[in-house]
């Protein structure tokens, strides 16, 4: 009762921005692939690229909340979908570095506002008994998105520009968001904050399907009286333990991202390109999986956090994360990839024109050239960047077939057996799935019951500034550490990330389940 039609249909359109935001952050893995090689990015730029939208959205989350609350939900959904619009049309006319930071900090601003927006919306329209599935729901379209964008990474690896069809490809769904948002109704919260109780009342009966809204509405006024009992500052004072919430709120936040699951995100294709899945197709196939996987963990945490409780789910996921990324490491430290490092720092013609010691691209030479090739475990070679890919594929295949040596080494022979291959995405299957179902959905879960009603908007405001704060600052040094210690070694970085994680979630995490937002306030309170 009280969840009808419209509700849910209201909640779904909004929940649209969530599907937006998901492709967006997914997008960039394959599309990386193939900008990289037409503009030819160094490591730096492909790093500037990736974090120009996480620049934007932190830009968005620092201002985000005062927006919403001056000009409305509704409205600030309906702004961010037009930009999202406007950023992608401005990525598609022109191939240069420039734009293409200019229109992902665009589209970054847009799926921050519309993050914090349609979460907000979305409570504040649904009835309390579904509250938490209608919010959830932005979730799962996240994760739905993320799988559209890997979908599409694979579908359109091979096609010429394809990466302009990646972008492209949301600018229809953005702009129809914008226009059904336009004929959904404004927030009552909002309404009754802006002294329109009348609107209000008549929103809430639409909503809920009756003629008389008129106690909900009385409870709406009467929070919205406790609100003035806090400022901004309050956050970091000890009155009712709310500096050590805050603590606990962005402790929890930098877990998130330290334990590595963004850059997987962002990286996914080039990562498995690097460990053996050498074509643009066959990486943003694998990296489909992993979509897949995040799909498939995350409906189960969303229908049984209730039973389990956010608690034990953040534990079993920390657990499992630390588990599969040491084995990620393990086994990365056993593949030497010689071929594709995971980003490219010089041409491949430099590479073989220009080595020290003069070598020249003869049938008497390659042996020679391939071992000095072994020698080093990095090498920054992508036949796909390549203007002259037909010679240089040419090259890598005589080298492959050359440099054969006695001693049979799979290092030296530029080949990575298909076991190590496949336990590599094995393991990092398992670890998106650890994520999907403990940090993924649980710590915004945790999030939003432990700051009271009156102050809980400001709260994630600010959790979501460090979010995407430390996001950009991890992002944007990603490719550079790997190059500098090697992939294992960033694996085992964030293997102990996860078990610090597990430690905190232990020592520090309320488990908050079967109780109401006042209880677990007046519990925090002591």
């Amino acid at each position: 009762s009280g969840c009808g039609t419209f509700t849910f249909l209201s909640s779904a359109i909004a929940a649209v921005s969530g599907l937006l935001m998901g492709y967006e952050l997914g997008l960039i893995s394959g599309a990386l692939l193939q900008i990289s090689s037409i503009l030819a990015l160094s490591c730096t730029e492909q790093e500037i690229i990736v974090s120009s939208l996480l620049f934007g959205a932190l830009f968005a989350s620092l201002t985000g909340g005062f927006l919403i609350d001056r000009f409305g939900r509704r409205l600030a959904i309906i702004t961010a979908s037009s930009l999202l619009v406007l950023g992608s049309l401005i990525l598609l006319p022109y191939e240069s570095f420039e734009v293409l930071i200019v229109g992902r900090i665009a589209i970054g601003i847009s799926i921050s506002l519309s993050s914090i927006a349609t979460c907000v919306y979305i409570a504040e329209i649904a009835p309390q008994h579904r509250r938490g599935l209608l919010v959830s729901l932005n979730e799962l379209m996240i994760v739905i998105g993320i799988l559209f964008a890997y979908i599409s990474n694979y579908a359109l690896a091979s096609v010429s520009h394809g990466w302009k069809y990646m972008f492209g490809l949301v600018i229809p769904l953005g702009a129809l968001q914008a226009i059904a948002m336009y004929f959904l109704p404004p927030s009552p919260r909002f309404l009754v904050m802006k002294n329109n109780d009348e609107a209000a009342r008549k929103v809430l009966e639409r909503l809920r399907e009756t003629s008389d809204a008129a106690k909900e509405l009385t409870v709406i006024k009467s929070s919205l009286k406790d609100e003035h009992q806090y400022s901004f500052l309050d956050l970091f004072r000890s009155k009712n333990n709310m500096r050590a919430r805050m603590l606990v709120g962005l402790t929890l936040v930098f877990f998130v991202q330290t334990t590595g699951q963004p850059n997987i995100l962002f990286y996914a294709s080039t990562v498995l390109k690097s460990v053996g899945f050498q074509s643009n197709e066959a990486a943003s196939l694998a990296s489909t999986g992993v979509g897949v996987v995040k799909v498939v963990s995350t409906v189960p945490a969303t229908i049984f956090v209730d039973q389990v409780g956010s608690k034990t789910f953040l534990c079993i996921g920390s657990s499992v994360m630390a588990v599969s990324l040491v084995t990620m490491g393990l086994v990365n430290r056993n593949i030497h990839v010689n071929f594709t490092s995971v980003c490219r720092t010089q041409s491949p013609e430099d590479f073989f024109l220009q080595r020290p010691g003069n070598f020249t691209v003869t049938n008497g030479s390659l042996q020679d050239l391939f071992g000095s090739m072994a020698s080093t475990e990095r090498l920054s070679f992508d036949v796909q960047r390549s203007p002259d890919a037909d010679r240089t594929r040419e090259l890598n295949r005589t080298a492959l077939t050359a440099g054969k040596s006695t001693t049979g080494s799979y290092m030296e022979s530029g080949e990575v057996p298909a076991v190590l291959k496949w336990l590599s995405l094995a393991s990092l299957l398992v670890y998106v799935a650890a994520f999907s179902i403990g940090l993924g959905p649980m710590s915004w879960l945790v999030l939003s019951e432990i700051f009271p009603g009156g102050i809980r908007g400001r709260a994630m405001a600010l959790t979501s500034s460090m979010n995407w704060g430390i996001n950009l600052l991890i992002s944007l040094t990603f490719l550079t550490v790997t190059e500098l210690i090697g992939l294992s070694w960033v694996c085992f970085i964030y293997t102990i990330m996860s078990l610090a994680s597990l430690a905190f979630v232990i020592v520090f995490i309320p488990e908050t389940k079967g109780c109401s937002l006042e209880q677990i306030s007046m519990e925090l309170a002591k």
